[in-house]
């Protein structure tokens, strides 16, 4: 199944690349002087076999220990594929474009000679009018296609060097439905998907790790995805993690990339080994100031199996739910609320989105690429507690329930995947407060 997706996008990528080789090629070619056509050409082939290895690597290879090797290096090419990627599809639409509204021109609309013909009266004047406007037309296409074709390429330079390292600390309250006063402002530090390795070096994590410690939470929790895939450091980023502190500890999740790598079992080893807990189908009761809260860890749940077949999120989860107590729920993926919220589970924390790493506004609309995958892109969204609900949760709630209600809060994660940008979508760390509903 995987090969069946990913054969057909590496043709695709390839295909983009090709387009940029002889694109670089051709440019070399009008070069006068020998000597430096001979070394831009040199270049082109060593930077696109670079390129195409790399893509091939990330595709089919398990060695992700050379990504962490070739941090910087990587960070360029993965940067290069994605945004040549974009642009290129942008220039091929544009084209498309225009060559359907020529053919359908052609066809509607007569030929200023055809039309001279037919009026017997041709005016110089009025066909060298015409001819200029068409001149200025194709030149204001052409200027027009020239800066869409660069606009991805200066988004994505500002989405890898700036947009991805501006770290910013979200501070939300959270009214919990039930909760004993004795938990009132009791403070959360969040983070998610650190996806060490691929973009993300432990100087990073370090750095997040501190501007968490700088809020002073009580709890500090990580919704999963420590790592993106087999042979990344996953000690490296759980010992930056074990840098955090909180009275109540440290605990977590695993997320879906601990799957892809077959690391679930060695996270949860890992975050023992630093006096830390990764909950696993497992709860645990925590007390702070005389109240007490049940604290409930999942691994990311699957929506479908191997086979395609669609599973039942949180299937084993009942059990660990209290009704004595509030319920805090980690799950990496944000799919799995309406379910949390059906078994009563009063808060729900969770990543996995990267809150689509790209958004952009057009009339006052949000368009994001992680609203093809979930309902929950980031932020805060709620749902009726205890029950099944058709009740429309797709977009985040800004003000009080009028009944109880369960709430998920989706962190935007630190780290990215696929493109090293984040445009629009800053990484977070959050700190969340508990407030009585």
């Amino acid at each position: 199944m995987r090969l069946i997706v990913a054969i057909p996008l590496l043709l695709l990528f390839l295909w983009a690349q090709r387009y940029w080789f002889l694109r670089l090629w051709r440019f070399a070619g009008r070069m006068n002087s020998p000597i430096l056509r001979r070394i831009v050409r040199g270049l082109t082939i060593a930077g696109f076999g670079l390129v195409a290895v790399a893509l091939i690597v990330t595709f089919f290879s398990g060695r992700r220990d050379l990504v962490w090797r070739f941090y910087g290096l990587i960070g360029v090419i993965g940067l290069w594929i994605t945004t040549a990627f974009v642009s290129w599809f942008v220039l091929r639409t544009l084209a498309g474009i225009g060559w359907i509204w020529r053919h359908a021109h052609r066809l509607l609309v007569p030929t200023p000679r055809a039309a001279a013909s037919a009026s017997h009266s041709p005016s110089q004047l009025s066909l060298s009018l015409r001819d200029d406007l068409r001149l200025n037309r194709r030149r204001f296409i052409k200027a027009a296609t020239a800066f869409a074709g660069a606009l991805p390429f200066g988004a994505g330079a500002y989405g890898f060097l700036i947009g991805r390292h501006d770290y910013r600390v979200s501070q939300i309250d959270l009214p919990i439905n039930g909760l004993p006063r004795e938990l009132e402002g009791l403070r959360i530090a969040q983070l998610s998907d650190i996806h060490i390795g691929s973009y993300m070096t432990a100087a990073e994590v370090r750095r997040a790790v501190g501007m968490a410690n700088d809020l002073q939470p009580d709890l500090s929790v990580v919704t999963g995805d420590f790592i993106t895939g087999p042979g990344d450091p996953l000690e490296i980023c759980i010992s930056e993690l074990a840098r955090l502190h909180a009275p109540l500890g440290v605990w977590g999740c695993n997320g879906n990339h601990e799957i892809y790598a077959d690391a679930e079992e060695e996270a949860a080893n890992q975050f023992a080994d630093h006096g830390m807990k990764l909950l696993r189908q497992e709860n645990a009761e925590i007390s702070w100031r005389g109240g007490k809260f049940n604290l409930i860890g999942v691994d990311y749940q699957l929506s479908r199996d191997r086979q395609g077949r669609r599973l039942n999120l949180l299937a084993d989860t009942a059990s660990l739910v209290r009704r004595d107590v509030p319920n805090i729920l980690l799950s990496h993926n944000p799919n799995s609320f309406p379910r949390a919220a059906e078994l009563g589970i009063e808060l729900m924390l969770t990543g996995h989105t990267h809150g689509g790493q790209v958004r952009v506004e057009i009339l006052d609309r949000r368009f994001s690429p992680a609203r093809f995958l979930t309902s929950y892109v980031a932020g805060l969204y709620r749902r009726p507690l205890g029950s099944a609900s058709a009740m429309d949760d797709k977009e985040a709630w800004s003000g009080a329930p009028s009944a109880p209600a369960a709430v998920v809060y989706v962190n935007r994660g630190l780290g990215t995947i696929g493109a090293p940008v984040r445009i629009g979508v800053p990484p977070e760390i959050s700190l969340l407060t508990l407030r009585c509903a």
